[in-house]
């Protein structure tokens, strides 16, 4: 396998939401992949976009989110020529979004994530 062959394998959403689960949320303590705030990757061999959503749209962590992201991101894949997280704050998000982990994580079940508010 060339090299260019593994950076390509390293490409692929698996890695780069590995990546982005070190990106805490620091008000609920919980990464942004298992809360269930990663919309979108677009990943090619030159370039990985990331389009995060946040919890409300008047968040005022989501610039701080982005930045944290981007450097996740940089540092797992440091020869990607361009790295562009950004932010949607038009995206609605919902307790659906998050994962089982993350559910579990904050002591949710399935059932109590209907219609749970939860803050930002």
């Amino acid at each position: 396998m060339s090299a260019g062959d593994a950076e390509e394998r390293a490409m692929n959403d698996d890695d780069i939401l590995a990546a982005l689960k070190e990106v805490i949320d620091p008000e609920l303590g919980l990464n942004i992949v298992d809360l269930g705030l990663v919309h979108e990757i677009i990943a090619k061999a030159d370039r990985i976009l990331v389009a995060l959503m946040m919890t409300t749209p008047a968040c005022p962590l989501g610039e701080m989110l982005v930045e944290q992201a981007e450097a996740a991101l940089l540092k797992h894949f440091p020869t990607v020529e361009l790295i562009d997280v950004m932010l949607r704050r038009d995206l609605p998000w919902s307790p659906e979004l998050m994962t089982e982990d993350g559910r579990r994580q904050l002591g949710l079940t399935p059932d109590t994530t209907a219609g749970a508010a939860y803050p930002t």
